[in-house]
């Protein structure tokens, strides 16, 4: 087909593209590309520092209200997913319950309390999931705060007194902040001044130094200045505050124009004033309200609180707060309370004495009122009997507070009651001198009038049937009965609520009506008469039992089934749950067409068993049904193969070709490949802007996918630096699986240094490339004798570099806790790419000399091993040198040969040994192309005689045989290796 053309971004010329014709390539082991997660964090955010602790973890540290960017580099096939995490406060309010799924981690503006360890955890389903963590420090200074506080003490009885005055500078920062006292611009030495004390006191929050000026002087009435820093940290400023003292400087002292407590009607305005009466400096005032803030009304002039048309939602305390920074600062608060009143209820209390349930004429009754109010206190009950007030006597008695009801209620005692006092009682509350509106209910006291309620569920209506999503109505009648009470709902099953979220659901008719009914309503449902607005007697109760009828509930919902041509499929669809139990139906469909077979056994689990052909691929499903409705397995069954699975890891991928060109080798694996008919081919096409650019059939020529094999394909003449979309799918005899899509971008390749003669000394920060394996235990440690902790150990490591100069940089690795024996610390050297030379003459490959100097002084020396990785698809590592056990206090040159086959690293790896004196070091290491010359086998060339030489040397002149059998010592001059092996005494 016609290839279709694009504009080039970078000359504006039409370009194209072409696959190549070679076949794809499955060359690598078997299984190895099911590869674990691994991950890796890396910041582009604006870090001040990026370090590592002494537990191997890396500190991201940042500044107050910057970005925090941190990426989670991850390799793995299938690609894994990743999920950040975190602990030690939180990055948004709702980050630990909600996790983040993404490689990029981004946080706009950082707050401290965002700081803690971020944990970047990534998961392919295959081994262990990979989690690394990094440390996240927020650096911040606030303004700090001084305050003054004086005392006055007696000294020897009554002859003077002695006058002291402590300032206290306070603030939080991130790292701890260093603290300057200045009096105006003289700074304050404890060491000169016998009058001042400079001190940290315990039990402080946020940190803390206090000024003591003891015995007041004159020249202690100054400008004081309290000077805070961080030095400098993320270009962090200092801060400082000044405050003068005089010998007017005095503590705040205010009072408040109204009493404690203000009860105030709605709609009413108050002005709340805080006066000053005393503090130098001028106090500064402040008003805030508990609980929430200040009413959106609120305004505040000076010291005044003004609020406009109050609501009971502005009731609350308020509190005026006069601070000058001498002494603790005043307050004063005002409870306002808004005047509310709202649902007035009575009860019928027959006489309790005698368990009676009825008025009866000789025996006492008594009326109940209750208002819900605020202040409940404040409220006043009038009461009448026909219209005309009633007033304590023998027979009438009136308690203002019933001591045997809720607080608050009033009652009417009718003692020994006669036919005079049958009448209509009328109760009346209200606030005296208030515009709330009083509130009144009446009772009518007869014979006739009242009875005791009897409560019933109409018949049919204990149990109560609805259908999933319905509504349905729950009913109790108070069939008889004078007044009739509300009726109260509740669950009985303890703990439970309502479905409106309320443990108690009031009803004035008994009617409960539900909507929209879930299967968790379903149960037992209390209703019993209410002790209010009624007669106040053993309470009726009754139950209802609601039956939440739903559809079946099948596992699986759907399933993809995949299968071979011309063998047999078996499809089972299972009923977990159903209500009612009893199934009506089992129907099977294909593509929505009903298959005719005999009726299924209703008891039985539905099955269907049929051989799948190419005509009989499909949508499969099992329908069942009961009375309330009904529910579908869905099986999606085909020969069509699973999709390919990209892999995304490929080391260099990119290839530069001729006319401004690219090629691009696109990796991957085959998902279950032997779950259908076999794989023939896979069509791949290339689209750029939705414009599919070439499609074509990749044909393996008989060599099937296996599962976890990777199979490589080179995509030629893509243009230089545009990106497109890859879409691969499976080809097998009878179908074509879906597509997969993936991007491949174009970016520059690797250049790989090139091994010089030049010898790495570590005294850059960048290390000379070199870099920490972040997959072992601890790291290699950059240090020389001016950065050594004063308090190491004395008995291992080296002074100096192997120059000998205190200035001199050198890496190693710290043997002291937390290390244990056997823990692993590796330097990676950067990636080399082997030499396009040829190598000497009948050799296909390049050798190079790596030489380097090492230091193992200490009676618990470990070992340090250097290894050769060489970088494929897969890398593998083989060790070139070994050495372990102390060596001596003098550095020690090594060198050894390699001819690697490809990409290459150099791998130091330390090991700990069984305690801390163990310090191992490597100083002035150099890769060059060639063999090593014998010249550099000499440890150190400035001695003469016979020294011991590297065991390699001789590995080189094929006399191994001889070496690996015995302990020897091998001794050479200054220039040459006599290679004379020695029988170790």
């Amino acid at each position: 087909m016609p290839l279709s053309s694009l504009p080039s971004s970078r000359h504006g010329i039409y370009s194209y593209f072409k696959l190549t014709d070679s076949s794809t390539t499955s060359q690598m082991h078997k299984y190895i590309f099911f590869t674990p997660a691994n991950a890796q964090i890396v910041h582009s955010g604006a870090a001040c520092n990026v370090k590592d602790d002494n537990i191997s973890e890396r500190i991201y540290t940042i500044k107050e209200g910057d970005t925090l960017v941190l990426q989670c580099i991850v390799k793995g096939h299938p690609r894994p997913q990743v999920r950040w995490t975190k602990t030690a406060g939180s990055a948004s309010d709702k980050f630990q319950e909600t996790s983040i799924y993404n490689e990029t981690l981004r946080i706009e503006g950082i707050q401290r309390v965002q700081g803690g360890r971020y944990y970047c955890k990534a998961d392919n389903g295959v081994g262990v999931a990979a989690i690394k963590s990094i440390r996240v420090d927020v650096q911040y200074l606030d303004t700090p705060v001084l305050t003054v506080h004086q005392t006055i003490s007696d000294v020897r009885g009554s002859y003077y007194q002695e006058k002291t005055v402590f300032l206290r500078c306070t603030v939080n920062s991130n790292p701890p902040a260093r603290f300057i006292w200045k009096r105006g611009s003289m700074l304050i030495e404890q060491s000169k001044d016998n009058g001042v004390d400079i001190y940290e006191p315990l039990y402080t929050q946020g940190e803390t130094k206090v000024l003591k000026l003891k015995n007041l002087r004159p020249k202690d009435f100054a400008d004081y200045t309290c000077q805070v820093s961080v030095r400098n940290v993320c270009n962090i400023e200092d801060k400082s505050i000044t405050f003068r003292l005089t010998n007017a400087t005095s503590p705040p002292m205010i009072r408040l124009s109204v009493n404690d407590t203000v009860v105030v009607d709605p709609g009413q305005d108050v002005l709340l004033t805080c006066e000053v009466t005393a503090g130098f400096p001028q106090p500064n005032v402040t008003w805030t309200r508990y609980p929430g803030p200040l009413p959106l009304s609120a305004l505040v002039r000076e010291s005044t609180l003004i609020l406009r048309a109050v609501t009971p939602a502005d009731a609350g305390f308020y509190n005026c707060t006069a601070v000058n920074n001498v002494g603790n600062p005043a307050r004063k608060n005002v409870n306002l309370v808004v005047r509310t009143m709202s649902n007035l209820t009575f009860q019928i209390t027959p006489d309790s004495n005698k368990d009676s349930e009825t008025i009866q004429m000789g025996r006492d009754l008594k009326l109940s009122c209750h208002v819900d109010a605020t202040p409940q206190e404040k409220v006043n009950y009038t009461w009448y009997k026909n219209g005309v007030p009633v007033y304590n006597s023998e027979t009438l008695i009136l308690l203002r507070s019933d001591p045997d009801m809720a607080p608050g209620t009033s009652s009417l005692e009718i003692v020994d009651m006669k036919f005079r006092d049958l009448a209509t009682y009328s109760c009346v509350a209200n606030f005296p001198g208030s515009r709330v509106p009083e509130l009144r209910v009446d009772v009518n006291i007869s014979q006739n009038s009242v009875s005791p309620p009897v409560l019933s569920v109409p018949p049919g209506g204990q149990i109560v049937s609805v259908r999933e999503g319905g509504n349905v109505e729950l009913v109790c009648l108070v069939a008889d009965g004078k007044p009739r009470p509300p009726i109260l709902w509740s669950r009985t099953e303890k703990d439970l609520l309502m479905p409106s979220g309320r443990p108690i659901v009031e009803t004035p008719d008994g009617r409960l009506r539900l909507r929209n009914v879930s299967r968790d309503m379903m149960g037992a449902y209390r209703c019993q008469t209410a002790p209010y607005n009624g007669l106040n007697i053993k309470r009726r109760e009754a139950q209802v039992q609601l039956n939440v009828q739903y559809p079946p509930i099948l596992d699986p919902v759907f399933q993809d089934v995949r299968s071979r041509n011309y063998q047999m499929v078996t499809l089972r669809c299972t009923v977990l749950r159903s209500n009612p139990p009893r199934l009506a139906d089992i129907r099977w469909f294909r593509n929505g067409d009903f298959i005719r077979m005999p009726m299924p056994d209703l008891k039985e689990m539905p099955e269907l068993k049929f051989k799948l052909e190419p005509n009989n691929n499909g949508s499969y499903e099992c329908r069942v049904s009961n009375s309330a409705g009904t529910s579908t397995c869905t099986f999606n069954v085909t020969a069509q193969p699973y999709n390919a699975e990209f892999y995304f890891d490929t080391p260099n991928p990119v290839r530069i070709l001729k006319g401004n060109n690219y090629s691009y080798t696109l990796q991957w694996t085959q998902r279950d490949p032997e779950a259908t008919d076999p794989i023939i081919g896979y069509w791949i096409n290339v689209r750029k802007n939705k414009q599919v650019l070439l499609s074509k059939q990749i044909d393996l020529k008989s060599k099937e996918p296996e599962k976890g094999v990777l199979m490589s394909h080179t995509i030629s003449d893509l243009r230089i630096p545009l990106s497109y979309e890859v879409r691969l799918a499976p080809v097998t005899t009878y179908s074509t699986g879906d597509y997969v899509s993936r991007i491949i971008q174009y970016s520059e390749p690797y250049t790989y240094p090139r091994p010089s003669d030049h010898v790495c000394g570590f005294e850059d920060e960048r290390i000379c490339g070199f870099s920490q394996d972040r997959s072992d235990v601890f790291d290699w440690t950059r240090q020389n004798h001016l950065s050594q902790n004063p308090k190491r150990s004395a008995n291992t490591g080296p002074e100096t570099d192997r120059s000998g100069t205190k200035e001199g940089y050198y890496m190693y690795i710290e043997a002291s806790r937390p290390r244990v024996k056997g823990d692993k610390a590796r330097l990676l050297s950067p990636l080399f790419n082997v030499s396009s030379n040829r190598g000497p003459k009948g050799s296909g490959r390049v050798p190079y000399c790596v030489s380097f100097y090492y230091h193992m002084k200490g009676k618990h020396i470990g070992t340090l091993n250097v290894l050769l990785r060489v970088r494929s698809i897969a890398s593998v590592d083989s060790v070139m040198w070994t050495k372990s056990g102390d060596q001596g206090s003098d550095w020690k040159k090594a060198f050894f040969g390699i001819s690697p086959s490809g990409p290459f690293q150099i791998v130091f790896e330390g090991i700990r040994g069984p305690s801390y004196e163990g310090d191992i070091a490597i100083d002035d290491v150099s890769i060059t192309i060639g063999k090593c010359k014998q010249e550099n086998t000499v440890a150190n060339a400035g001695k003469t005689g016979k020294i011991e030489c590297d065991i390699f040397v001789c590995v080189e002149r094929n006399i191994t045989n001889q070496i690996n059998t015995k302990k020897h010592l091998l001794f050479c001059t200054s220039h040459l290796c006599l290679c004379r092996l020695i029988q170790r005494n």
